[in-house]
This record gives C-alpha cells, sequence and structure tokens, in this order.
C-alpha cells in the first residue's frame, strides 16, 4: 500500500455496511474478541499491489530519436520485483459478472414486485423496486432491493420474516436514505419495468468490441503499425485461437460497430462468444487500406475508439518494445502486449493501463508466459474484459454516466409524477412492501398483476433474444474446480458450535456438549466435559499454549493449558476434565472480562489485552510456565466496553505499541504505554453493527480492515510521531460494501469473505469487485485462523417429490393476487435436515502451501479420497441455456399464446421434461472448455 504511488479510484454505490482497510507503516498484530470472524492470523497470504503493476513514466521516440510523446501508465510484466517464485498461480475471474449484478434483470423482471418513486431532501428523484424472492432456489426467502439515483444504483439484501412486515421507510434507511422532500409512492404501470431495464444498462455493455493491431518489428509509430496491409503466419494463428472468422455482409449478432450491410468495414473480422460475452474484433489488416492515406484513418476510426486494445508485436526479446505512447488515442486505456516464441511456442504477455484506472485482476503468473494457449486464450479475454469494466469507472466515463443517468431518471420522474396523482391505486400504505389489499379491489389488482407479469416476461425474453444481456443469466459457466470450494469434514454434525481454532489437522470445537477434538474421518474425542462453556479460544501451537475464555459475566475468566499436556490426557485417556479441574489454570485479574485480544508475531513474548468492562488490563508472558509467568503491565480506563479489539505492534515495540478498540460510534487507537487514545474512524449511521478489524499485510507491511454494518473505506495511517499516530486523509482512501450484513469477515489474498446467515460473498481484497456469491443454508462460520472451517444444513431428500408439487402451481403468467412467494424450508415431511462441518483448505484460496507447526493431535490415519455428502462445494448455480434458434422458437411461441392463438399453450409442467433435457446437453464440462464459435449462439 506504500509502495504504489497512484491513488485508487474506486467507486461504491451502498453507504450501508463498512468495511475500512487502514494501512499502517509498522506491523500490525491480528485481534481476537467474541466475532468469530477475527480468529484469523497472518498465515492467509500476503496483500501486495505488486503483483498489478506499478505505475510509470512512458516515453516514446520516433526513428530519429526525437520524443513524440509521453505518459503514465501501469506496467503489469507479472512479479519481477517480488521474490522469485512467490507468485506462480492466478485464479482467473470475471469480476462483477452481470450474473451477479444484472439483480433487475435476474430477480425483478417478469415477477411480482414493487417499484416507488420519491424525491431526497436535496429534490433529487430516485426509483426504489424491492422484491421478494427464492435465493437462487435454495429455499431462502430474501428481500432484493435496488434503490436509482443519479449516482448509480445500490443493492441490498434483506432478510425475510414471515411474522414481521418489512417497510419501505426501513429499506431507504438501510441505504443512508432517512429524508424526503416527497415521501416514496408506488407505481403500479407496467411499463415502469422497461424503463428501470434502461437505467440498470448504464451500468455497462454485456458486450465488448476489442482493438487488434499488428506491429511488425522494428515500427516504432502508430502509422507505420496501421499501414500492414497483411498480418504473419504467427498472427494469423493468434486469431484463430481469439475467436472465429466471420463474414460481416449478413451478420446478425452482436456487430461491435462495423457494417453488416456494405462492407464498408471490411468482408470479415474475428468474432467469439466467451463465458456469455458477445466480443468482436476490429482487426488492424482487416480493415479497410488505404495506398494514399498514410494515416490511415478508417482503421483508426475502429481502434482508436476502443478502450482495450491488443498489440501483437513481432520480433526477439532484444527487439524496442512497444510503449502506449506510440499510439495517438485520447480513448484507448488499456494496451495488452503479446509476443509470440516460435522456440518454446509460448505467448509473454504485458498489460498497460492508464495510470487513472483502478487495479484489475487476474494478476499476471511470474513468468507472464503462456505454453498452454487455451489457457492464454482464457487469461487474455478475462483480463481485457475486466479491464475495461474498470475503465468504466475512471473520472472520464463515471461523470458521464452520471449525467446520463441523472438526465434519465429526471425524465422519467416527470412522466410519472402525473399519472402518480390521478391513479387512486397507489394510496396504499407506505409502511407495507407487501400489503394486503381490501376484497373490493382484489380481482382489479389480479388483472394487473396478471399484465404486470405478462409485459416483463416478454420484456425479458426480448432482451434475451436481441442478445443485450449475457448468455450467463440463462447460460452455466465453465465447470471448473474454484479455490472456494469446500470439503466435507464432519458429516450429521449434532452439536450447537460456540467457538473453535484449528489444531493442526484436527479442529477443536466448544459445543453445548463440551469441548471435542475433531478430525476428518475419525470419531470425535471429548476433551472437556460439558461444565467448562468456552466463549473465546486461541490455539497457539507454536508456543505451546491453549488460552480460552469461559463462562459470562462476573464468573468469566481467561483459562491458560499447556497444549502438550492436553495432548497428553488425550493419548493416555484419562479421565475427561471439568471446569472444577481447571482452577490452577485461571489467569489473575481477568475475572469478569468479556472479551481478550493477543499479537500475532508474538515470538518469544506474548501480549494479552483483558477487557473487563471498560478496563484493559495489559499482561506479558515469557515462554516459561504459562500462568506463573504473566505479567501485569499496566489498566487502562475507556469511555465504553470495547466490542471488537485488536493489538498493533509499533515499530519498536517499546512504547509505540497500539490498541484498536471499537465502541458506540467509532474506532480508536489506544497507546498501551500511556493509555492516551486516538480517534481512528467515526460512523456517521445511527446503528452500528461491529463486526470485526483484521489485519492485511502488504509487502511485509500490515493493513487493519475494520468491519461493520455493510460499506468498504480505506485509509492510510502515517508513522507514529511522538507516541501518537497521524491520522489523516489519504489519497489511497478506497470503498466497496457488501450486498448483505455480514456477521464475519475472512481475509485470503486475493479474496476477502464475507459470512452471512445464508451466503457467502467473495470479492477481491484489492478492488472490492465481486467475484462469485455462494448460497449456504444455515451458514455459521466455525473457525478461520488457518483453514476455514463452517457449518451448513444440508437438506437430504425423502420419499416424496417436491418438484410435483411446484409442477401443479399456477403458471406465472397468471399469479394469484396478493398471494406471497412459498419458500419450502428444509423441515418440511420427507426431508431430513442435518449439519455438517465443511473446510475450505487456505492454501486452495492464497495459491500455496501453509506451513502448520505441529501436526494433528490425534492418532494419523490413512489419508483416503472421500466423497463428500451434502454439499460438498459451495454451489455454483447452473440455470436454462438455449441457443438463439430455440430462443426465437420460444419467443414466437410465447407471443401466440399471450395473444389467444394458440388453442393449447404449453404449460409449465408440459416444457419441463423438454428444458431439463437441453440443460443437461448445454452443461456439459466437455464443451465448457471449448471456445464458442457463431454457431453456439
Amino acid at each position: 500500500m506504500l509502495s504504489f504511488p497512484c491513488a485508487l479510484k474506486w467507486k461504491y454505490w451502498s453507504s450501508f455496511s463498512f468495511v475500512m482497510l487502514v494501512d499502517l507503516c509498522t506491523l500490525m498484530k491480528r485481534f481476537y474478541s467474541s466475532s468469530v470472524s477475527e480468529d484469523l492470523g497472518c498465515r492467509r497470504g500476503e496483500f501486495s499491489r505488486k503483483h498489478y503493476g506499478s505505475v510509470e513514466l512512458l516515453i516514446s521516440s520516433d526513428a530519429d530519436g526525437a520524443i513524440q510523446r509521453a505518459g503514465r501508465f501501469r506496467v503489469e510484466n507479472g512479479s519481477s520485483d517480488s521474490t522469485p517464485g512467490t507468485w506462480h498461480r492466478t485464479d482467473v475471474h470475471l469480476e462483477n459478472p452481470e450474473y451477479h449484478t444484472r439483480w433487475y434483470f435476474k430477480y425483478f423482471l417478469g415477477k411480482v414486485h414493487q417499484n416507488y418513486i420519491g424525491t431526497d431532501a436535496e429534490k433529487n428523484p430516485f426509483f426504489l423496486s424491492v422484491v421478494l424472492s427464492d435465493q437462487n432456489n435454495q429455499r431462502i426467502p430474501q428481500y432484493h432491493s435496488i434503490l436509482w439515483r443519479k449516482t448509480g444504483t445500490q443493492k441490498i439484501c434483506l432478510p425475510y420474516s414471515p411474522t414481521k412486515t418489512l417497510s419501505v421507510k426501513s429499506i431507504l434507511s438501510a441505504m443512508s436514505l432517512d429524508k424526503f422532500e416527497k415521501s416514496p409512492r408506488e407505481i403500479f404501470h407496467p411499463e415502469i419495468q422497461k424503463d428501470l431495464l434502461v437505467l440498470e444498462e448504464q451500468e455497462g455493455s454485456v458486450n465488448f468490441k476489442f482493438g487488434v493491431l499488428y506491429a511488425k518489428d522494428g515500427q516504432l509509430t502508430d502509422d507505420e503499425m496501421f499501414s500492414n496491409e497483411t498480418g504473419s503466419e504467427s498472427f494469423q494463428r493468434f486469431l484463430h485461437l481469439l475467436g472465429d472468422t466471420i463474414t460481416l455482409k449478413g451478420w446478425s449478432g452482436y456487430r461491435g460497430g462495423l457494417d453488416t450491410k456494405n462492407d464498408t468495414t471490411g468482408t470479415c473480422s474475428i468474432y467469439t462468444v466467451f463465458q456469455g460475452h458477445e466480443i468482436m474484433f476490429h482487426v488492424s489488416t482487416m480493415l479497410p487500406y488505404s495506398r494514399e492515406n498514410k494515416q490511415q484513418v478508417e482503421r483508426k476510426r475502429h481502434i482508436g475508439n476502443d478502450i482495450v486494445t491488443i498489440v501483437f508485436q513481432e520480433g526477439e526479446e532484444s527487439s524496442p518494445v512497444f510503449k502506449p505512447s506510440m499510439i495517438r488515442s485520447h480513448f484507448t486505456h488499456i494496451f495488452a502486449l503479446v509476443r509470440y516464441n516460435k522456440q518454446n511456442d509460448s505467448y509473454r504477455l504485458k498489460i498497460f493501463s492508464e495510470e487513472s484506472v483502478p487495479l484489475f485482476g487476474p494478476p499476471l503468473p511470474s513468468p507472464p508466459v503462456f505454453t498452454n494457449h487455451q489457457e492464454f486464450r482464457d487469461f487474455v479475454l478475462v483480463k481485457l474484459i475486466n479491464g475495461e469494466k474498470a475503465t468504466l469507472e475512471t473520472p472520464t466515463f463515471s461523470q458521464k454516466r452520471q449525467r446520463t443517468l441523472d438526465m434519465l431518471i429526471r425524465s422519467l420522474y416527470q412522466d410519472m409524477m402525473p399519472d402518480l396523482h390521478k391513479n387512486v391505486l397507489n394510496r396504499r400504505s407506505f409502511s407495507d412492501v407487501l400489503p394486503e389489499s381490501p376484497k373490493s379491489t382484489r380481482k382489479k389488482e389480479e388483472a394487473r398483476q396478471a399484465e404486470f407479469v405478462r409485459l416483463g416476461q416478454a420484456l425479458k425474453l426480448k432482451t434475451t433474444v436481441k442478445g443485450d444481456t449475457t448468455a450467463n443469466l440463462a447460460t452455466t459457466s465453465f465447470c471448473k474446480k474454484e479455490p472456494w470450494e469446500s470439503q466435507s469434514f464432519c458429516s450429521n454434525f449434532p452439536h450447537e458450535v460456540v467457538c473453535a481454532d484449528s489444531w493442526g489437522q484436527s479442529l477443536l470445537v466448544s459445543t453445548d456438549a463440551g469441548i471435542l477434538l475433531i478430525d476428518d474421518g475419525q470419531p470425535s474425542v471429548q476433551v472437556f466435559d460439558k461444565t467448562l462453556q468456552i466463549k473465546q479460544m486461541n490455539v497457539l501451537e507454536a508456543l505451546d499454549l491453549l488460552i480460552a475464555r469461559t463462562d459470562k459475566g462476573k464468573e468469566s475468566r481467561i483459562l491458560v493449558f499447556r497444549l502438550s499436556a492436553v495432548q497428553k490426557d488425550i493419548e493416555t485417556k484419562k479421565v475427561i476434565r471439568s471446569k472444577y479441574d481447571c482452577r490452577e489454570n485461571k489467569l489473575e485479574r481477568t475475572k469478569g472480562c468479556h472479551l481478550y485480544a493477543i499479537n500475532t508475531h508474538h515470538g518469544s513474548e506474548l501480549r494479552i489485552v483483558v477487557a473487563i468492562r471498560n478496563k484493559l488490563t495489559s499482561l506479558l508472558s515469557s515462554p516459561e510456565s504459562p500462568v506463573e509467568e504473566f505479567q501485569y503491565i499496566r489498566e487502562i480506563c475507556l469511555s465504553d466496553p470495547p466490542v471488537v479489539m485488536t493489538l498493533v505492534d509499533g515499530p519498536t515495540g517499546d512504547s509505540d505499541n497500539m490498541i484498536c478498540v471499537a465502541y458506540r460510534h467509532q474506532f480508536d487507537l489506544v497507546n498501551e504505554s500511556t493509555g492516551e487514545s486516538y480517534r481512528l474512524h467515526h460512523v456517521e449511521t445511527n446503528r452500528v453493527n461491529f463486526v470485526a478489524a483484521i489485519d492485511v499485510y502488504e509487502d511485509g507491511e500490515a493493513g487493519l480492515l475494520l468491519c461493520y454494518n455493510y460499506i468498504c473505506q480505506y485509509r492510510k495511517i502515517y508513522p507514529f510521531s511522538g507516541g501518537s499516530p497521524l491520522v489523516q486523509p489519504s489519497a489511497y482512501d478506497f470503498h466497496f460494501s457488501w450486498n448483505q450484513v455480514p456477521y464475519a469477515v475472512v481475509c485470503a489474498f486475493p479474496y476477502v469473505l464475507a459470512f452471512t446467515t445464508d451466503s457467502i460473498e467473495i470479492r477481491l481484497v484489492v478492488n472490492g469487485n465481486l467475484v462469485h456469491t455462494a448460497v449456504v443454508p444455515e451458514l455459521q462460520l466455525v473457525a478461520s485462523r488457518s483453514d476455514i472451517y463452517f457449518k451448513a444444513t444440508a437438506a437430504v431428500s425423502g420419499p416424496s417429490d417436491s418438484s410435483k408439487e411446484m409442477g401443479s402451481k399456477s403458471s406465472p403468467q397468471t399469479p394469484t393476487a396478493y398471494e406471497k412467494p412459498e419458500f419450502p424450508l428444509p423441515s418440511l415431511e420427507g426431508e431430513v435436515p442435518c449439519k455438517n462441518l465443511y473446510k475450505i483448505p487456505l492454501s486452495n484460496l492464497v495459491g500455496r502451501s501453509i506451513e502448520r507447526p505441529l501436526k494433528s493431535p490425534l492418532a494419523p490415519k490413512v489419508i483416503t479420497t472421500t466423497t463428500s455428502s451434502g454439499i460438498t462445494s459451495l454451489p455454483v448455480m447452473h440455470s436454462l441455456s438455449l441457443s438463439r434458434m430455440e430462443i426465437k422458437e420460444i419467443a414466437s411461441r410465447t407471443r401466440k399464446e399471450l395473444l389467444g392463438l394458440l388453442d393449447e399453450p404449453i404449460t409449465k409442467t408440459e416444457s419441463a421434461p423438454k428444458l431439463k433435457k437441453v440443460s443437461r446437453r448445454q452443461s456439459d464440462p466437455k464443451q465448457g472448455a471449448v471456445r464458442s464459435s457463431s454457431s453456439d449462439r
């Protein structure tokens, strides 16, 4: 964070959950509090922006050596600056995939939902859309809400309660909109769906056009590069790798601005479909060439107006290297330099990004050489798609988008307000999102809802046929193993988990039945009986210590055990200890504590800070006897009891150690030596739910991830000056927010995972971009210091078949008025709910093996490949995939059905077997690995 000179400008649309990353120039220690997310140590891998390149001033000159142009670009050339061999593997993910971000198309369009219109305190109009839907068919009902404003869209998920009605006011309050110039009123006109879909499309195109420029060896100016009439054999092979050659005349797919009627932009081009995105390549040698025009204006008109351009350069490594300043374009922000090596049949990649473009992945491997051509193609396309999305967040494009949104929203507001005054039905209760209507208007409302759904479904079908949405919204993604996929660790775990920590390959778990030691494939071992209720624990294998906080209230204590003694009791199978056998393990001056924290890099000394109401007690331990050798250091008084606490080591470790605490509406830094406190961050919202404070490391220097509610801002803390930290706004500040309020956050570079009660939201640490959202019913994070352990419910189907019941329901085109969505729960007859423990190996997330100080305390076992039960991995939702011809056929039949031209319209139950067959054919993993051709559309 300190070594990167470029200011990060990351957009966020949410102002509700806040995760604030504060960089400290000193090594920072991790904390432990009552939150399970605080159980995370520094073994999660490093956080480094060096993998994403460094900003350089690039100067280009002509053949005579005269300087032509200069520009500042971020250059990505692999991790050449870092230690060799530290970053070989990189995971390739589309960031902010439309399948997860285009909420209105996915969750709202074609379904009964509510839309509201209003103006805020500054008299700016806004629209609110709310729908109660099933979360990816996982039987988890949720409210999906979208707030449309000129600054962008805010999207949040709110839990559903059958006994409590959600109010519009509470939804807007959750989005930090509490004051109104005009209170929201509901819009009943079905045409509003078309207007809101247009607003969502302003987030960016789902299809892309990329330039491809061929450069011969020694060419140093854009005029020379654009004047190449043909390319080499290696260039032709590269084009064939990117996509298929298509004839432009009569082309009906995405054309990317090319002429498909009169051949004025060439006769052929390169086209492909990648993960649902249609991509048209503007190839310089395929665009019209003019011998009279040395500047080749027709070619520059297309490639010069592309945000992303691939430059294929011939020549050896010692030849002059391409620089972005050689191209005269104010629009192109990203250049991908590709060079082919005939000797080992490999491609080398180098990325140039204009300085204002936010960081985007995937980071280049070290070295950035690809011998597998298919992997190279996938990497390049993902990198370019992510790069264009990131470019849209630069001030050049974001300001234009904001002006467009403002104009569209104001125009829509002016069109809607006269109709709202005339419409009697809009006098609906402001407090209810899904209200009941009087019986007198029930039939009228049923007809309105049927028309609303019919129009929405027709609009959704029309959008899909036009290709204005990614196929990912209607097709499967690649069948590949993701790094966050989980493994079954313990099936049918019957106990309630309070807290846990990993011990070697095993898991030490505090449950309602006592303290258990669990290992994969072996029976659990009781370590302490249920009289000892542990609320917080840390297994410090390097120091041979087990630290635990027991009971609650005035009788709460800190207990310290030797791990070797505990392991000896397990091996000798002595009598199981109770809390009465642990009197000698009590730590003095800790009675009544509700929270404690330890330093991460303890080395030979272990620091413990214990919170007893609003007092902090600092203790220090040597590696001798754990209880007798803890020394009392000092006591610090706070204004309020801390909710979250972590220890921060200063650069000298003498008198500049700090304690980060969270209470009331603020995060503070407390000097451990003097007791002075300094304001770190103040939370502006009315209600604060502190989640955690997690340390993340950038090139050996640690930062702090402060988590509460649901946002993300990065602030830098300068070195301590005279014992006090300088907390000031920095150019390194950045923001991101979660879609749901997390109760725990886990960082594993390059990912940061947010755990909610029913989902895991996975984002990238460097930019906060969404990568994946996995729906996991009844999710509970158990431990995360090393491998991530969580508990979840797997519904085992019984004899009854719920699909028949679902098929007998009424068609969505004729919904029953005021009937709330039904969400069958796992407790239905014929289903047996069971709780399982799952593990996400940390080595899969960080991309390297993790050193473990000790082996498992249980007896060694033969490692075999087991078949996981329940959910063996985080679910990747696959939905229906249809070809263009099949979609047109269904669209035609649906239109006839809606117009009443068919005698026997296809019902949902009749079409289900055919759709299932199509889905099975399209989800063939072999097909997923092959690039899409023009016929696949």
